[in-house]
């Protein structure tokens, strides 16, 4: 049905150069033609609404960690109220989508625009001013020093061309984008399942191969630890304090917060950060430029063969610095470890990053501490059960093996995800902008297509520039 979608069969000037031509039967107003600012306030009865980028404008939980980053002032008297229907706008985020149109009656942070939104159909106002250019118009008309800092102007919003077709088609461009939405959620949804059960299978092979190695017929004798069970007899149960020749918890300090644009270079020290560890890219990174400052910061390089760990965030991640990588230091959010001879570094790597037995220990011991990190102390105190040092090469010979079909397949499944979601984006962008016609595609949609609710997929987990109606 999507594949049959066609032009329109009359076009106009739109009188804007980055929407160009539109559907000559739909108007073009200028935004502030239809909003008009409202400033109410002193409504603590009310509940208390988000904005992001990935979802609109919602409801705030108080008791969901995912959204509770923010502080919640006491005193809410000074929050705006947004009534339902109304467009709210996070003038600081603006330019990446931080905007929609309020779900109910409800307060926002007094530095978000309100405004009363005369647009027939709600939701097609929410999906037209969230599509890709518009975010991208509405980040032309945001200025600041520095991007992440932009504010978004008032002056140059109010220009914006809006397109607006007749009521019945606002409808019918809603309808069906609603239903290629749920049935693109159906597809990532089941493609997310397949990651799960591929992630699944590689994770049992690795906890197989490293707890009971390659050889199923030798001895085991108990390893003392509950959670782990039996281990071959000739292997041994240490902590990774033992395998430690050199261990650095120190942070960048206060060098690494002066770091600016200004200071970036092809040439010098890299800083390696837990992006690089996370996605295993030791490749790229910023710029360390000053020789003085890397020569005070020495305590935390980082040299090919050094196994770093992330501590905040997605915490226990692992990787071992590549022979092939450049010379460096690690940010605030790592952990360097140096391992003695009888250790393989990558093998090491493995086990921290992959392990069940291994990440069961680095829950239980992050579910204390501060932001559940982990701290040096906590990874020093990791058990590990290793083989002798040419068995840890022969299992990473296996695993390389027996894993690399599972991994190509999970490439191929995420890249497949991602091209779902670059199409979405740019038909969403095409349909409200009209480029295609949906109307007579719309009308012969089916009364509703049932998805099963275990299959939906989460929209907060949609990426950036997606758009759910």
């Amino acid at each position: 049905m999507i594949s049959d979608l066609k032009p329109y069969s009359k076009y106009k000037e739109s009188g804007s150069r980055w929407l160009g031509y539109v559907p000559t039967h739909w108007g073009v107003h200028n935004l502030r033609t239809l909003i008009r600012r409202r400033n109410e306030r002193n409504r603590i009865d009310l509940p208390l609404l988000s904005v992001a980028r990935e979802k609109g404008v919602f409801v705030r939980s108080l008791t969901d960690d995912k959204e509770n980053h923010n502080v919640i002032p006491e005193d809410l008297s000074n929050y705006k109220v947004a009534r339902a229907g109304n467009l709210v706008i996070n003038k600081m985020k603006a330019w990446q989508g931080s905007m929609g149109i309020a779900p109910c009656d409800g307060i926002v942070s007094p530095a978000y625009y309100v405004f009363d939104f005369d647009i027939a159909n709600r939701s097609f106002g929410q999906v037209l001013l969230r599509s890709k250019p518009y975010v991208t118009h509405f980040a032309q008309v945001s200025d600041g020093v520095r991007i992440g800092q932009w504010d978004l102007t008032i002056a140059g919003m109010r220009q914006i061309p809006v397109l607006v077709p007749k009521e019945a088609e606002q409808a019918a461009i809603v309808r069906f984008l609603n239903w290629t939405n749920k049935c693109m959620n159906r597809t990532i949804q089941a493609k997310r399942k397949v990651i799960a059960l591929l992630n699944e299978q590689k994770q049992i092979i690795i906890h197989r191969a490293v707890t009971r190695g390659l050889d199923l017929s030798v001895p085991l004798k108990p390893s003392g630890i509950r959670w782990l069970g039996e281990v071959p007899a000739h292997w041994v149960i240490v902590t990774l304090r033992r395998k430690l020749c050199s261990f650095d918890g120190i942070k960048i300090g206060p060098f690494g917060s002066q770091l600016k644009l200004d200071q970036m270079s092809e040439t010098g020290y890299k800083v390696y950060g837990q992006a690089n560890v996370i996605a295993r890219d030791f490749a790229r990174g910023k710029k360390f430029v000053d020789q003085k400052k890397f020569d005070a910061l020495s305590v935390c390089a980082l040299r090919p063969g050094d196994l770093v760990i992330t501590m905040m965030g997605t915490s226990g991640r692992c990787a071992r610095i590549p022979d092939t990588a450049d010379a460096g230091i690690m940010d605030s959010h790592l952990l360097r470890l140096r391992l003695d001879a009888s250790i393989d570094g990558n093998f090491a790597a493995l086990v921290i990053d992959e392990a069940p037995y291994v990440k069961g220990q680095i829950l239980m011991a992050g579910k204390g501490s501060i932001m559940q990190g982990l701290n040096s102390s906590m990874v020093k105190e990791l058990i590990l059960a290793l083989p002798p040092l040419a068995e840890q090469t022969s299992i990473l010979h296996f695993l390389n093996e027996a894993t690399s079909s599972i991994l190509e397949t999970i490439d191929r499944t995420q890249r497949e995800i991602e091209l779902l979601h670059e199409y979405r984006t740019r038909l969403v962008a095409d349909i409200v902008t009209g480029k295609l016609d949906v109307r007579e595609a719309a009308a012969k949609l089916p009364e509703e297509l049932k998805i099963d609710e275990t299959e939906e997929v989460d929209e907060a987990e949609i990426s950036d520039e997606e758009i759910a109606v």
